[in-house]
């Protein structure tokens, strides 16, 4: 069973970064001080417009890299959280985290502001394949954050690597698990690159002739990590996520779970029931109509049950659990093998589904397929 559903979730994008990554797809800009205390005046303005009495049980700082922010300015946003919303006294309480910024000081300072959970983005522990990602640190810096990151009192800490990097071979991946695994983090996210039409990354592998690895290599990559994992204590709980023990990202499983979060910042994303709602994405236009008593939202969609009923089953075969049919079937009144049966039988003599008519869960090679079975929904 998925824990930790019933409260709300508070997301806060922080649009800013001092370089931006060669690879990212994100609503993202470069740091400006200016800009960025014209934002954070709008950002809390927003939050108090939004109070509400539901129970809030995490909050999440996501960017961007919401690490630009100094201490004081996290810890005056969590307040604002706190007097807006009922913020539980043991709440999760994220924060998105670059390497390069995390000083011993800084990530103190983040620990007295109420951060109880960091997730740094080191993505590879090899510097050639960080120089190709337009990443600013090393791999030693990405391990002295850690250490640092454990002096400074965090108990849960999760860490971003990324796989299929161009011109990562498998010993390399394996290089990269293997630092990471002996670090111990409570929780690691396994993220496949994707290549964005825009990214300039693009563009630099053909200049410089660099290949991500064949598909099968790719998935002896990804199937390699998650065998260590497990056999290192971690459990997989989601296709690219693993936790040792209780350290499942609470905010990230309202995601896929049919949980509730609101999002606040330029860009960000809201879900309560089957309402859906998005801010503008542009910097200036969210300061402008936040500071002018205007609503930031730019677009908004109540969900028929029918879409409702395709974004379940489509998020919740993200999770290791799969998705409970005898549940959803009397949420929606529909039985997903009569009405689907055909397809998924074929996912299941080809080895993508677990055989289960009461529950769907992907199998691992499923996992790495995720998307054909997903489309027997769409």
């Amino acid at each position: 069973m998925v824990e930790d559903l019933v409260g709300l979730g508070l997301y806060l994008h922080i649009p800013f970064c001092e370089t931006i990554c060669n690879y990212c797809n994100f609503n993202r800009g470069l740091l400006d001080d200016d800009l960025k205390d014209r934002y954070l005046g709008a950002l809390g303005r927003e939050i108090e417009t939004q109070s509400d009495v539901d129970r809030v049980d995490s909050v999440f700082f996501g960017g961007g890299t919401p690490s630009v922010l100094a201490p004081a300015e996290v810890s005056a946003l969590i307040e604002r959280c706190r007097l807006a919303f009922d913020v539980d006294s043991g709440a999760e309480i994220t924060l998105e985290m670059n390497p390069e910024t995390a000083s011993p000081e800084r990530l103190e300072g983040y620990r007295a502001a109420g951060v109880n959970r960091l997730s740094l983005g080191v993505q590879s522990f090899r510097d050639a394949e960080l120089k190709r990602l337009g990443r600013v640190h090393t791999a030693e810096r990405a391990v002295t954050a850690f250490e640092a990151a454990r002096d400074a009192g965090f108990d849960d800490l999760s860490v971003d690597l990324m796989v299929w990097l161009p011109g990562q071979t498998l010993p390399h991946w394996n290089e990269s698990v293997d630092i990471l695994i002996g670090l111990q983090p409570d929780h690691a996210s396994l993220y496949l690159l994707e290549l964005y039409p825009n990214a300039p990354l693009k563009d630099e592998m053909a200049r410089g002739g660099w290949r991500q690895a064949p598909d099968e290599v790719a998935a002896e990559m990804y199937n390699r990590a998650l065998d260590w994992f497990e056999a290192a204590g971690y459990h997989q709980y989601e296709i690219s996520n693993v936790a040792k023990n209780s350290h499942k990202s609470r905010h990230n499983l309202k995601y896929w779970s049919g949980g509730a979060w609101i999002g606040f910042g330029c860009g960000a994303h809201s879900t309560r029931g089957r309402r859906r709602w998005q801010n503008v994405s542009d910097v200036e236009l969210y300061i402008e109509r936040v500071n002018g008593g205007l609503s930031p939202v730019g677009s908004r969609k109540i969900l028929s049950v029918e879409e409702l009923l395709s974004d379940t089953l489509f998020l919740g075969l993200r999770l290791s659990e799969g998705v409970d049919l005898t549940s959803l079937e009397s949420r929606y009144e529909v039985d997903v093998w009569d009405r689907w049966g055909k397809d998924l039988q074929l996912c299941v003599d080809a080895g993508l589904l677990h055989e289960n008519v009461d529950r769907l869960r992907l199998t691992r090679k499923g996992m790495l397929l995720a998307n054909e079975v997903m489309s027997v929904f769409v």
